[in-house]
C-alpha cells in the first residue's frame, strides 16, 4: 500500500543517504542533493537518518494515497496541498486513503523532500535504493507508476508536536566555504583571487550531475588537462574556458580537469538547493574547520532527534499546532 504518482512534475526521484564503495565500477554515490533538508524530513516522520525519500525538483509532483501513512515534508516551498487545502512543511503530517498531495512551482530554493514513515517499498540495489539516472539505476517517477511504502513495527512518536523552523541557512544568502586544491597549484594567482572575490552565476546546465557556473575567468597557468583521477563530491573543475563546474551527487567518478576546490559537505545542500540565475561565492577554509562545520550539522541532527522523540511531559494534555500572524507555535491545553 502506498501512493499512486498523478503528475510525476518535472524531476522527481526517489533519493537515500548515498551509494557507497562502487566507484571503482564508475557508480556514482547519487542521493540527495541537499541532505540537511532530506535529513530534517526522515527525522520529522521519525524514520533513520538516510531513510528514502522522494526528491522533488523545480516543480514537485501529485500524488494520490491509497493507505494511511504519515509524511514530512521540506526543503524548497512548492505551495504543498492535501486535498486543494494548503498544508504546513516542516511537520508530520497524517493522510489517509484517497487523499491527494499537490506540489506545484518553487517559490523559493530549487528542491523540495517528502519523507515516509517506514521508508519507500522500492528494490536495494548496490546497498542502495537511490536513484542514479547517469548510471540507468531506477528513473524518475513517472505518471502511472505505484510506490509503496514499507510498513513501520511502531507509530510516530509524539506525532501531534513533531514540527520545527526550517533551515535559515538554507534561505539567506552566503557564502560557499570550499578547500583549495587539490591541482590549486595549477592556476595562476589572478585566477584563484578571481575564484575567491567574485560572484558566480548558475547557468542554465545545471542538474543532479553537476552545475557550470558563469563568472570572471578562472586562468591556468598553463593547460587545463590532468590525467585522470578520482573525483568527490563538491568538486570544482575548471575546463580550459576558465569557467567551474561544481561536481554533485550524480558526478562521474573521474575527471580530466585541473580542480581548483572542494565545496566542504556541510555547505553541499547550499549549491543543491541553488537554481539558474542564483550567485554563489566562495570562502576558502581549512580542512579542520570544514571537519568542525560538519560535526555541527550532525550535532544538529542528533539535537533535533531528541526534542523531536521526548515523551510529553503532560499526557493529560493536548497537543496543537497553531498560526498567529503567519508563524507557527506548539501549544498544549491541560485538561484539568
Amino acid at each position: 500500500m502506498g501512493f499512486r504518482v498523478d503528475n510525476p512534475g518535472i524531476l522527481t526521484t526517489i533519493q537515500d543517504g548515498g551509494r557507497f564503495g562502487y566507484e571503482k565500477f564508475g557508480v556514482s554515490p547519487s542521493g540527495a542533493m541537499d541532505f540537511i533538508s532530506f535529513t530534517q524530513a526522515n527525522i520529522l516522520a521519525d524514520n533513520p537518518n538516510d531513510e528514502s525519500a522522494l526528491e522533488l525538483t523545480i516543480a514537485g509532483a501529485t500524488l494520490t494515497f491509497d493507505s494511511e501513512c504519515v509524511i514530512a515534508i521540506t526543503g524548497a516551498d512548492m505551495s504543498p496541498t492535501i486535498n486543494g487545502q494548503p498544508c504546513e512543511m516542516y511537520r508530520a503530517l497524517k493522510l489517509n486513503p484517497g487523499d491527494v498531495l499537490k506540489l506545484g512551482f518553487v517559490k523559493n530554493l530549487c528542491r523540495s523532500y517528502i519523507a515516509f514513515h517506514g521508508g519507500l517499498d522500492v528494490p536495494q540495489i548496490m546497498a542502495s535504493r537511490a536513484t542514479a539516472i547517469q548510471n540507468h539505476i531506477g528513473q524518475k517517477l513517472q505518471r502511472g507508476d505505484h510506490i509503496d511504502i514499507r510498513s513501520s513495527d511502531s507509530p510516530v512518536r509524539n506525532f501531534e508536536t513533531r514540527a520545527i523552523t526550517p533551515t535559515s541557512s538554507l534561505l539567506t544568502p552566503n557564502s560557499i566555504r570550499v578547500i583549495l586544491g587539490p591541482q590549486a597549484d595549477a592556476f595562476t594567482d589572478e585566477g584563484i583571487e578571481n575564484f575567491l572575490s567574485q560572484p558566480y552565476k548558475v547557468s542554465k546546465d545545471f542538474d543532479r550531475m553537476g552545475y557550470r557556473l558563469e563568472g570572471a575567468k578562472i586562468a591556468h597557468k598553463n593547460d587545463c588537462n590532468i590525467i585522470s583521477d578520482g573525483m568527490v563530491t563538491g568538486a570544482i573543475q575548471v575546463p580550459g574556458s576558465g569557467q567551474p563546474i561544481i561536481m554533485m551527487s550524480e558526478r562521474q567518478t573521474i575527471g580530466g580537469y585541473t580542480k581548483i576546490a572542494v565545496v566542504i559537505t556541510a555547505d553541499l545542500p547550499l549549491v543543491g538547493q541553488s537554481k539558474e540565475g542564483d550567485i554563489l561565492k566562495f570562502k576558502a577554509v581549512s580542512v579542520k574547520e570544514a571537519h568542525e562545520a560538519l560535526r555541527e550539522v550532525h550535532k544538529g541532527f542528533d539535537d533535533l532527534r531528541a526534542s523531536l522523540d521526548t515523551p510529553r511531559a503532560n499526557p493529560n494534555a493536548s497537543y496543537y499546532r497553531i498560526k498567529v500572524d503567519g508563524r507557527a507555535f506548539n501549544v498544549s491545553v491541560e485538561r484539568l
